[in-house]
Order: structure tokens, then C-alpha cells, then sequence
């Protein structure tokens, strides 16, 4: 059974930046992809942006150009979502996941973003 940690939701007026972290508790060599999906009240869960093992990323159309995904240098099942030009549209709750090489996918509780004024 592996474990995700995120943390760093919040409260952000549009135009701010939050930062999201995300700490899995499986091996590196065991995943091949770590990232983040959202859903919004009343959508689907979305993909947001992925990491995979071969340091290749994906992203959203929407959010393309605001936000980066990133890898800890020096703990490296521990990855960043920099988030910045935040809009009232990016408001949603937050699931980070990581998908093993067995196809197993695991999902982190959830952090709530919100951005208004």
C-alpha cells in the first residue's frame, strides 16, 4: 500500500501563486508517473499536470504557462505543483497521484485551492 502526503492548499486572490507538494511513501524505481488531477464541484476530475519517471511532463491546456510540475532533487518521491497566475477557474480540490509499474494508481486525500477575492 503506498502513501501520498500534499499539502500547500489555500486561499489565493487571482493573479497569486500557491505551491502544492506531494510525498509518496513507494520507492522511485517502483513509479511512473506522479502528478496531480482536480475537480471542481460539479465536473469531472481533470488532469492537471504529470511528471513521469522519465522526467517527462504534461499539462493541461489551461494551465500551460502558470504552472510547473516539479521532482525534488534530493527526495525524489517528493514532487512540487508551482502554480502561479492563478484564476478564479483553478479553484478545485487537489488530488495528487502516482501510478506504480504494476498499474496500480494511488490518490493523496485531496487539497482544497481556491482562488477569489
Amino acid at each position: 500500500q503506498v502513501q501520498l502526503v500534499e499539502s500547500g492548499g489555500g486561499l489565493v486572490q487571482p493573479g497569486g501563486s500557491l505551491r502544492l507538494s506531494c510525498a509518496a511513501s513507494a520507492s522511485i524505481t517502483s513509479i511512473t508517473a506522479m502528478g496531480w488531477y482536480r475537480q471542481a464541484p460539479g465536473e469531472r476530475r481533470e488532469l492537471v499536470a504529470r511528471l513521469t519517471s522519465g522526467a517527462n511532463t504534461d499539462y493541461a491546456d489551461s494551465v500551460k504557462g502558470r504552472f510547473t510540475i516539479s521532482r525534488d532533487s534530493a527526495k525524489n518521491t517528493v514532487v512540487y505543483l508551482q502554480m502561479n497566475s492563478l484564476k478564479p477557474e483553478d479553484t478545485a480540490v487537489y488530488y495528487c497521484y502516482t501510478t506504480l509499474k504494476n498499474g496500480a494508481t494511488y490518490w493523496a486525500q485531496g487539497t482544497q485551492v481556491t482562488v477569489s477575492t
